[in-house]
């Protein structure tokens, strides 16, 4: 029988990884690739010591509190974490780790498509052409908000926010942002700080989330917020769903005051928001921000590396609790 760790894989990862985790541990993959249940994740604390979730596997305090104690680590294939309940997990003597880093540039790649197509009609314009029904041009046709040169605010200078940032430099645009505290001058790399949210909104042209989810900072963008953003403004969000009050949005797209919206996240996931359907000025995408395979592999490496840390009794380099 083998002494090697016995780790649970939820979700179908990549090849790279999978192939990493079955030489180093011994593996219990869920091949049908659906997410795990409260009743999987407390069946499975029984049997193994170690799990790589997605954020589709919610650990919430109920789910905790029946962890069998056999499970000591849970290295989430994520960088987000407000799947799990951190307070809960850490009393229960369980070790959390995330995938920081490694997903910032393949992140930052979608906001800028997503800003992109917001701005440009993308939706409308993909629409026509596929139906045949592009029979006419004129000077007025398909006109969109430029990006070039234009004021970009970003809510959360993270490690994705501080990627993006430098991709909307190659676009010439002035960057604003709103962070928990100043960055250094070398990561401001001349971007205007804002202390104040509201201030940052007033001047945002096109608005870009890159915060956490958390009890804060859900419905962070709502009616009275999207109010204060300049008519025609363009709303990226590549973070979270729950940073936006959905309905707000649509009441703001609706009366012009808000021109288009990129979202690669919703407050209901998998499925989205079925109102947003009708809305060409809503350009979205199924929650792929990281979905490349460079970055698939090296978040999956990233949450073996904690494992080895882990059970190598080394603290993972990503612990959080």
């Amino acid at each position: 029988m083998s002494d090697k760790p016995v780790i649970w894989i939820p979700r179908r990862l990549s090849d790279a990884t999978l192939a990493r985790a079955r030489r180093d541990y011994e593996v219990i993959v869920n091949e049908d690739d659906t997410p795990g249940s409260a009743e999987d994740i407390i069946a499975m604390s029984g049997r193994v010591d170690g799990m790589i979730p997605c954020h589709s596997e919610h650990f919430s305090a109920e789910v905790v509190a029946k962890l069998d104690p056999r499970l000591r680590i849970v290295a989430n294939h994520s960088v987000g974490v407000d799947h799990c309940d951190l307070p809960a997990l850490k009393s229960h003597g369980v070790v959390v780790t995330n995938t920081p880093d490694v997903l910032s540039d393949a992140t930052a790649e979608i906001a800028m498509l997503l800003m992109l197509g917001a701005a440009r009609h993308a939706v409308a314009g993909d629409r026509i052409v596929r139906t045949g029904a592009w029979d006419s041009w004129s000077p007025s046709f398909m006109v969109g908000k430029q990006v070039t040169g234009a004021r970009i605010g970003i809510v959360g200078m993270g490690r994705v926010g501080r990627a993006f940032a430098r991709k909307a430099r190659g676009f010439d645009m002035e960057i604003h942002y709103h962070n928990r505290s100043r960055l250094s001058p070398e990561d401001e790399a001349g971007a205007i700080f804002h202390a104040d949210v509201d201030s940052l909104l007033e001047v945002s042209d096109f608005l870009s989330l890159h915060c956490p989810a958390t009890p804060e900072t859900r419905k962070f963008l709502n009616a009275e917020r999207l109010a204060r953003l300049p008519e025609g403004a363009v709303i990226v969000n590549t973070a979270r769903g729950a940073l936006i009050d959905e309905a707000a949005l649509l009441d703001a797209l609706d009366s012009g005051h808000i021109a288009s919206a990129g979202l690669d996240c919703f407050e209901v996931e998998p499925g989205g928001n079925p109102a947003f359907a009708s809305h060409d000025n809503i350009f979205m995408l199924p929650h792929i921000g990281s979905a490349t395979r460079a970055t698939r592999d090296a978040m999956g490496f990233r949450a073996l590396d904690n494992l080895d840390a882990f059970f190598a009794g080394k603290e993972p380099g990503d612990r959080l609790v």
